[in-house]
């Protein structure tokens, strides 16, 4: 999954593809790199991030999502919490809700059943204002797991096939350098509720935390991070750089098939 921001606030990338040509032009690159889903966010969810109106990510999100659905053979996921945003998306045609908040926000659970969509529930202790502040867990493995699995089974009670939930334990949202190095190493507990895992660590600042590197000298922590989530169980990679990840990824599932 190539991550596509159209936002003038994301932590690694933001303002750089807030046009359409632009943002098109690096969704291609990333198709050619390897990507097979490209998601379209138009939110910061950085720590602190400001939230915006729904508006203001209708005119982010919609046009690019519109230009890549007609110009390029790839799903498309958005990155939104908003029911707006999901709604007419969707009549665009998208593949999935990447949702950080877990369906929360009002209408959102019903709006993707009803339209049987795929979706990605992530956990996130707080908001993205506030989330890095103080979070706490009695086990954050078991936490992330009980939160996951209830999301997960509330939608299947409404309806939605589990063969559309994709599970993400939300590292650095809410949680302590400490807390995202348990989830990864226990990533296999969360497979374990039977639902695909979507990981999301590259250039996260848990990665400067343990290197000392700056943002945009995260490519070789934010590899070997891809590496490790696919060996304990990941399905899906939520990342910048695609091409190196790819070459990775070739060759944790060599070692996978080997088992």
């Amino acid at each position: 999954m190539g991550i596509l921001n159209v936002t003038p606030d994301s932590f690694s990338d933001g303002g750089r593809f807030k046009g359409v040509d632009a943002a098109l032009r690096h969704a291609e690159q990333m198709l050619v790199e390897g990507a097979r889903i490209i998601d379209v966010g138009g939110e910061s969810t950085r720590p602190g991030a400001r939230s915006v109106s729904v508006n203001e990510e209708l005119d982010r999100v919609l046009p690019v999502v519109e230009a890549i659905k007609a110009k390029l053979d790839v799903a498309v996921s958005v990155d939104t919490s908003q029911p707006e945003v999901a709604e007419t998306a969707i009549a665009l045609g998208i593949d999935l809700i990447n949702d950080v908040r877990a369906l929360a926000r009002e209408g959102m659970a019903e709006l993707v059943v009803t339209n049987d969509m795929p979706v990605c529930l992530m956990h996130m202790q707080g908001q993205p204002a506030t989330m890095q502040a103080a979070p706490s867990y009695g086990s954050v493995v078991e936490d992330v797991c009980n939160f996951l699995d209830d999301r997960a089974k509330r939608l299947e009670q409404m309806g939605l096939a589990s063969s559309r939930i994709i599970l993400d334990p939300g590292f650095g949202f809410g949680k302590r350098l400490e807390d995202n190095l348990h989830l990864l190493a226990e990533l296999r507990r969360i497979e374990q509720l039977g639902f695909p895992i979507l990981v999301g660590l590259s250039r996260k600042s848990m990665l400067g935390q343990l290197t000392g590197r700056q943002v945009a000298e995260r490519l070789a922590g934010s590899v070997a991070a891809a590496t490790i989530s696919v060996l304990h169980g990941a399905s899906i990679l939520r990342v910048h750089d695609v091409a190196e990840t790819v070459d990775a990824i070739k060759i944790a599932n060599a070692i996978i098939r080997m088992e």
